[in-house]
């Protein structure tokens, strides 16, 4: 029965985050605030009652439309409230009402809150990554107060993590700017990977580029270079083939190669040690 009410509760609580989450994706990559003006429709400012705002349940009463002007609503409110919902729902379920799965939970929402925001805007905002770096400082502290294990890094290689994860993705950028001739990545990456360092260490972090980076090849060279071929992407004869070649948002991959690097980082790293350096 406890079990049940406490899963109850992170479910709940974490739509409810998950509808914080939507106002900081749509606000902070335009600079406005996240506290005012109250929630809104874009399309004629009518003002949303609080019973339209329940996470889930208000998108699904009002059909996915504005009560006032009947303009559609994205689905991306009730599918990231509910997959936000779900990711805390799991957290309790796997490590229990702990300090341990609060950490979890909201090391994942903040990347898919980077994820979908950088997806969107092509920006990661300071909002997500300041919080980021604050709130995992602070627990690293509080779980080594209280002796508490966990996959997360201790304080001190918290902080060489994030100078570990910063600096790397600032030299592969600088490295992919000289040789494309133009910005291959933007500061938002490497702030992103001193927050990801903070959290995993200098090890992990150097992992998660890795896999970040062969996330993103795989996407790109299966999914985006064909699409962008088919439709034409903006490319004119006298273009070069750097310029011509889409964008993509570095931190849609490096969001969840942080989360698996944060579960599954140390079995691949020893691994890699005992099967290609200690032989």
């Amino acid at each position: 029965m406890n079990e049940a009410v406490t899963g109850l509760f992170a479910f709940l609580f974490g739509a409810c985050i998950g509808s914080f989450l939507n106002v900081c994706i749509g606000r902070w990559p335009a600079g406005m605030s996240v506290v005012r003006p109250p929630s809104r429709c874009p399309n004629c400012e009518r003002p949303i009652r609080a019973y339209e705002n329940i996470p889930i349940l208000g998108w699904v009463g009002l059909r996915g439309r504005c009560a006032g002007c009947a303009a559609p609503i994205s689905p991306q409110y009730p599918l990231v409230e509910l997959l936000i919902a779900l990711v805390w729902l799991s957290s309790s379920v796997v490590f229990g009402p702990t300090f341990l799965a609060l950490r979890v939970a909201v090391f994942i929402t903040l990347m898919i809150g980077i994820a979908i925001t950088d997806a969107k805007h092509y920006v990661i905002p300071d909002g997500f990554t300041i919080f980021g770096l604050i709130w995992i400082i602070i627990t690293a502290l509080i779980a080594a107060f209280t002796r508490s294990g966990s996959s997360f890094a201790s304080p001190y290689d918290a902080m060489m993590g994030a100078l570990a994860g910063a600096g790397a993705i600032a030299i592969a950028g600088w490295l992919g700017e000289a040789a494309l001739k133009r910005e291959a990545m933007g500061f938002g990456d490497v702030t992103l990977m001193a927050v990801v360092g903070a959290a995993l260490g200098p090890q992990r972090a150097l992992l998660t580029i890795f896999i970040g980076a062969a996330l993103g090849v795989v996407v790109f060279l299966g999914v985006v270079l064909p699409v962008s071929r088919m439709r034409g992407h903006n490319r004119s004869p006298d273009d070069g083939e750097a310029d011509s070649l889409p964008l993509v948002p570095f931190g849609v991959f490096l969001a969840p190669a942080a989360v698996l690097t944060l579960f599954y980082g140390n079995p691949l790293i020893h691994w890699y040690l005992s099967r290609f350096i200690a032989s």
